[in-house]
């Protein structure tokens, strides 16, 4: 599972989560439609999606909603169909204050640091405490490109992980 805050296999980052959870980190995800394309016994699965989170930054509580697409990989085995790589694609963000009155005074530098898909998101995470990495794949760009192309590799039946 990759995600802005967090890589890790599937067991290590349902625990990372739930100890997030359990520390007050409140974030929801909602599933939209989904496009599959199969090839034999690979998919390459894509969900709409929207990812919540809400948090206080600069002493505002906000809600930050990113939408996008979840890039999944999945393959066929022992009879059944299971995750191989599940890779968020962000493609664009904003960040609401909970009391409208109450607008944080967000750094712009800050700010403008992060991708322009999850640049709130990102910086909302920043300020509690993640380290959030800044190369995860939008809308344009060649990270999209690579993800895309890498897709199309393993469905044509490419040895590479997806």
């Amino acid at each position: 599972m990759i995600a802005t805050w967090f890589q890790a296999p599937t067991a290590e980052f349902i625990a990372r989560s739930r100890k997030a959870w359990e520390a007050g980190m409140t974030a929801l995800h909602a599933t939209f439609g989904t496009s599959i394309d199969v090839a034999g016994g690979r998919a390459i699965a894509m969900t709409k999606t929207s990812i919540m989170q809400r948090a206080e930054v600069h002493g505002c509580l906000v809600d930050v909603i990113c939408y996008g697409r979840f890039w999944d990989a999945l393959e066929r085995w022992d009879g059944r169909w299971v995750f191989r790589l599940r890779q968020p694609i962000y493609e664009l963000d904003h960040m609401i204050p909970v009391v409208p009155s109450r607008a944080p005074d967000l750094d712009p530098t800050l700010l403008a640091s992060f991708p322009e898909g999850y640049r709130n998101l990102a910086y909302l995470q920043t300020q509690l405490g993640f380290e959030v990495t800044k190369s995860m794949p939008g809308t344009r760009g060649p990270e999209i490109e690579a993800l895309m192309e890498r897709g199309r590799a393993w469905l044509a039946g490419g040895t590479a992980d997806p």
